[in-house]
């Protein structure tokens, strides 16, 4: 007899982690949706890679999401699939020298990118750190909470996806979902990801975070401009992560990431590496720069500096 918590009891909801918990039990043919489950169900189990799909079939796949969304949050979100543009490898700054720990990028990134308020996932972590000390992370605080910033003594580090050029992550992914586009953004596709986490421990910067429950995103509050490899509401269950805000940096030519926007003293800096006269690589070339944890030869696309 079916255990009544199986993907095809009436009123469960499949995923893709379900499913191959359920082959990985020998019992796969519960894996599948249920016989009554409407026409979307089984077109979006049944859904190819993202790389994979022809023109035709992502159109019905960004119209079948928009549905979704548009009945979930009762307003009209558009969800896009604009490809990289030739020419172009993203690169990103960050000035140690300007930051102030007052965390507006990690908020500004929550409003742009559609992340859970509760529970909270964050995508950007800020460490303060001592001074006399230095970049030493066993030292690191990401709970600091003093009533006014930057503080006597410290400075502030903070860290998200570095975007790889030689990523940890992408090699260990049992089923492909995640990957480097060519303009050097790490990718996932969201409905392919079966959440083994496997990525989050390969991930030497803690970037990746696991969604354990439905994220709660107020529909006043959701932003309807969205990507399928970036911040269309994601399913529960999957890992997300930084994309360099994919569904902005693709979409305009010279339009900046949200927490590049929002940061209050220009401490962030984002822009083409291949542009040779771009800030992003005269930042490279005139300032004292460093790579975070250089020693795994990661080769990140995100580079910390000092002003000289």
């Amino acid at each position: 007899m079916a255990d009544k918590n199986h993907c095809n009891q009436p009123g469960a909801k499949l995923t893709r982690r379900k499913a191959l918990k359920s082959l990985a039990s020998g019992i796969g043919i519960l894996a599948l949706p249920a016989p009554q489950a409407s026409a979307s169900v089984w077109e979006a189990f049944f859904q190819r890679h993202f790389r994979e799909l022809s023109q035709d079939e992502l159109k019905r796949v960004l119209s079948r999401l928009e549905t979704t969304y548009r009945e979930e949050y009762g307003r009209s979100i558009t969800v896009k699939a604009t490809p990289p543009r030739d020419g172009v490898r993203f690169g990103y700054g960050l000035d140690l020298s300007r930051c102030i720990g007052c965390r507006r990028c990690v908020y500004g990134c929550v409003a742009e990118n559609n992340q859970s308020r509760q529970p909270q996932i964050h995508w950007i972590r800020v460490m303060r750190l001592q001074n006399d000390k230095g970049i030493d992370l066993d030292y690191a605080e990401h709970y600091y909470n003093p009533s006014q910033v930057p503080e006597d003594g410290h400075f502030y580090l903070p860290v998200q996806c570095q975007q790889c050029e030689r990523p940890p992550c992408t090699r260990v992914c049992p089923v492909k979902a995640t990957w480097t586009e060519p303009d050097g953004i790490v990718a996932i596709d969201y409905n392919w990801c079966i959440g083994c986490r496997y990525c989050m421990a390969a991930c030497p910067y803690g970037a990746r975070h696991f969604n354990w429950e439905k994220a709660t995103i107020p529909a006043g509050e959701i932003n309807p401009d969205t990507h399928y490899l970036g911040n269309r509401p994601r399913p529960v269950g999957v890992v997300e992560k930084c994309t360099f805000c994919i569904q902005r940096t693709r979409e305009q030519p010279g339009r900046y990431p949200a927490c590049v926007e929002i940061c209050p003293v220009g401490a962030r800096k984002f822009g083409n590496l291949l542009d040779p006269k771009g800030e992003i690589r005269q930042l490279l070339e005139h300032q004292r720069v460093f790579i975070l944890k250089q020693e795994l030869n990661t080769q990140p696309k995100f580079f910390y500096f000092y002003e000289s």
